[in-house]
């Protein structure tokens, strides 16, 4: 602006101004730089924390049915490049209904966050634990098949069985298991699901507490 007023703009004037207010320049420059970062930071950290938010079952604290079936057509397409096993697991709460009946939708709920306590008690750091919907909760386990993915569904069986909601019995869950082991062509995760879910009915139809592996 100085050098406006004195009649025109050129480098030279520039150069002036950066030797004749080097200091005050810098300063301008330096604490310019540092609002816009302290800026970009707190949009960045506000941005991280609103995704947070929406990829959480509100009630259990897993991850929501959202994120689950993206991660799942992920390994799904991981599986199908480079090999390697995938095993998904689904999780039924037995009995939620009486359990409502019984002592009510905030004993239900407590039932449902007891089981989501018990999935993360068992599963490994690498898994996908989320609610898949009402009563039902899926567990995505990379790279494991048919024997470590029983394993870890009994495991999950096992935790479960030690909560008790209300006075009354014991939690049981019932677990379908399905495992994708290595194979040429598409892998469809609808397919998957499917599997896991015709495994789920069949331990209900079976008696409950107990856990079916997908053949």
């Amino acid at each position: 602006m100085r050098a406006l007023r004195g009649g025109g703009f050129a480098l030279g004037a520039l150069g002036g101004e950066l030797a004749r207010d080097g200091l005050t320049y810098a300063y301008v420059a330096v604490s310019t730089m540092l609002a816009f970062c302290l800026f970009g930071y707190v949009l960045g950290r506000q941005a991280d924390q609103l995704y947070e938010l929406s990829s959480i079952d509100a009630l259990t604290g897993l991850r929501n049915r959202r994120i689950a079936q993206e991660r799942l057509h992920e390994e799904c397409a991981r599986v199908e490049r480079y090999g390697g096993a995938l095993a998904l697991l689904l999780v039924d709460l037995d009995g939620l209904k009486a359990i409502n009946d019984r002592s009510g939708h905030r004993a239900g709920d407590l039932a449902l966050k007891r089981v989501a306590e018990a999935i993360r008690s068992g599963a490994r750091g690498t898994d996908v634990a989320a609610r898949w919907g009402g009563d039902e909760f899926m567990v995505l386990v990379p790279s494991a098949g048919e024997g470590e993915a029983r394993h870890l569904a009994e495991r999950i069986r096992a935790f479960a069985m030690e909560e008790v909601v209300a006075g009354g019995p014991a939690i049981t869950v019932s677990v379908g298991v399905a495992v994708a082991e290595p194979t040429v062509g598409p892998l469809a995760p609808e397919m998957l699901v499917r599997a896991a879910d015709a495994a789920l009915y069949e331990a209900k139809r079976a008696g409950r507490n107990r856990v079916v592996v997908a053949r």
